[in-house]
């Protein structure tokens, strides 16, 4: 897991059971709302009353939305960390057993929550932009980690450049779907299409490289014209 940041936390760690009781239901009304209806929609006393606590409680342990969205966006953001590091655990200990554990637990992630997995990605200010590439980063890393025993089933060169660009490309796509008007939706659906990400991210990594391939063909072009 990444190292947690040098910054001070954006609100007040519970010392007491029934504190931290309350700030996870606190947390979990602002992930419901934010969910069905954006973080722009998402009030104080929204979120207060779908926890079934007082405005004060919030307050006493937040200084104002921005940092309940702060501490919302580290929940989710390290349980989507999580999720990823448990998936590839548990894949296939093959190249494109991880590719495939990797590309579905990314479109599950971004297809979790409706759309707000991405609006905490790009969320507003410093702290929440910083923790989202900290996400993106340590996803990435997470990769990487998990297929270097099989890098030497990639065919194209350098290997771990073209694992840096399939996690990319993965990576993207599933950003980009979400942000679509038309995202995929349904459990069969998002299956499928993390199926097809996977299939051609595995299609790239064992096809060798074109363009390395090119000047091999021209040379014998001559020989073939004469013939």
């Amino acid at each position: 897991m990444t190292e947690k940041p040098d910054h001070p936390a954006s609100y007040r760690e519970p010392r007491q059971a029934r504190s931290a009781a309350t700030l996870a239901r606190v947390l979990r009304a602002a992930e419901e709302i934010a969910s069905s209806s954006g973080l722009e929609e998402m009030t104080i006393a929204g979120v207060a009353e779908r926890a079934g606590v007082s405005v004060g409680t919030i307050y006493r342990r937040f200084e104002d939305k921005e940092h309940l969205i702060t501490a919302l966006s580290e929940r989710m953001l390290e349980q989507r960390e999580e999720y990823v590091a448990e998936r590839l655990r548990m894949a296939e200990a093959s190249l494109s057993g991880v590719m495939d554990a990797y590309a579905h637990a990314l479109m599950e992630s971004f297809a979790d929550s409706s759309r707000l997995f991405p609006e905490l990605l790009r969320a507003r200010g410093a702290r929440s932009l910083d923790r989202g590439a900290r996400t993106i980063t340590e996803i990435h890393r997470l990769l990487l980690e998990a297929a270097a025993p099989y890098t030497d089933q990639i065919r194209r060169s350098p290997p771990q450049t073209a694992l840096d660009t399939a996690a990319r490309a993965i990576l993207g796509a599933c950003f980009h779907d979400s942000v679509r008007p038309d995202p995929v939706t349904g459990e069969a659906a998002v299956r499928r299409y993390a199926d097809e990400l996977s299939d051609m991210a595995i299609a790239y990594l064992l096809t060798p490289d074109r363009r390395r391939a090119t000047p091999a063909r021209v040379e014998s072009l001559p020989e073939a014209l004469d013939g």
